[in-house]
């Protein structure tokens, strides 16, 4: 069961998983070394996946933001695991998700430009048949982030 300093750590690590225990134990008032096995226990209990950095997109020359949302005439495991297989290796694909309602799957997809999509488009569909596709590209970021809400956490 996690308590009120759990949670804090949980979103102060969200923010920042390169700030130092010593800051971390100052802004949860604990010693260093409670806080310290604490974390441990976190990431033991998986409350902690891993610890990551975030990159600038615009820096990385990935500034545009398209979503693919697929429809597809399969539904088996088999189909399902091969379209996994081949959506994985390709590194622009950032998010995969099974949907319900009129789509079955939705990509987001980060670009160089937006012409770059035909190229990510041929190597999913060389891999598995699709039935259908179409993608929207982000105009604008209206909220943006990695971060959870830890209040549900148990």
């Amino acid at each position: 069961m996690l308590d009120e300093r759990d949670r804090k750590i949980l979103d102060l690590l969200q923010a920042d998983a390169g700030i130092s225990v010593t800051d971390l134990a100052d802004r949860v008032a604990l010693s260093v070394s409670a806080c310290s096995r604490r974390i441990q226990r976190l990431e033991e209990s998986g409350h902690i996946a891993r610890r990551i950095v975030v990159l600038d997109r615009e820096k990385m020359g990935v500034p545009t933001t398209l979503y693919a949302l697929i429809k597809t005439a399969h539904h088996a495991d088999e189909w399902i695991e091969t379209f996994r297989k081949a959506i994985s290796d390709i590194p622009e694909i950032v998010e995969a998700h099974r949907l319900t309602g009129n789509h079955d799957y939705i990509l987001k997809i980060v670009l160089p430009r937006v012409e770059h999509y035909d190229v990510i488009y041929k190597k999913i569909v060389r891999r598995v048949e699709l039935f259908d596709v179409s993608a929207s590209i982000s105009m604008e970021v209206l909220k943006s982030g990695v971060t959870i809400p830890v209040s549900y956490a148990e």
